[in-house]
């Protein structure tokens, strides 16, 4: 059983006897002295799909669900599903668009390196590896003699909009972080 203050994106576990997991996690420390720390979570309840908003000190414990983590491959959308491919047996997961907030940035058909959580043969959530490779749909033209530093903004294959440095192109590859969202350099 975990404390609340290890609990981390993703992480599932049990409240009122049923699996929720966990989408956001909000640290808030207290000006006062002797108070405790406060965590603020936002669940999604895993049966019924609602959103829970719960608030914990750092010393209440809750059960964790028994999960299973397998390696999948991004292979296309289907209406407002995902479909994702597992690496080993080549079964296919359905995950609905609602749970993929941010993750929507950067998957490409093809996408290899996710890693998916399962909880009864259904997937809940995917970790995308650090950096994925985007090609550049629209931006100005570039600039070679550009000050250091100096960006413009790009829309990316997946209609994400990044900042990049002044020399990219379109039609260019760009490796960009799934962790910060930002440009890290040329793919």
């Amino acid at each position: 059983m975990p404390k609340i203050s290890e609990l981390k994106k993703g992480s599932v576990v049990e409240i009122d006897g049923a699996p929720h997991i966990v989408k956001t996690y909000d640290v808030r420390n207290p000006s006062s002295r002797g108070a405790s720390t406060m965590y603020k979570v936002r669940f999604y309840n895993l049966r019924t799909g609602q959103k829970v908003d719960e608030t914990f000190k750092g010393e209440d414990m809750l059960k964790e669900v028994d999960t299973a983590k397998v390696s999948v491959m991004f292979s296309y959308i289907d209406g407002d599903s995902y479909v994702f491919m597992n690496n080993e047996d080549f079964s296919q997961y359905l995950l609905d668009g609602d749970v993929l907030e941010e993750e929507k940035r950067y998957l490409t058909e093809g996408l290899t390196g996710i890693t998916a959580l399962l909880y009864e043969d259904q997937i809940l959530s995917i970790e995308l590896p650090t950096n994925v490779d985007l090609e550049v749909t629209e931006t100005n033209p570039g600039s070679k003699a550009s000050g250091a530093g100096r960006t413009k903004p790009a829309v990316l294959s997946t209609g994400y909009e990044i900042q990049v440095p002044e020399f990219i192109e379109p039609n260019e590859k760009v490796k960009v972080s799934t962790l910060t969202g930002k440009f890290i350099s040329r793919a």
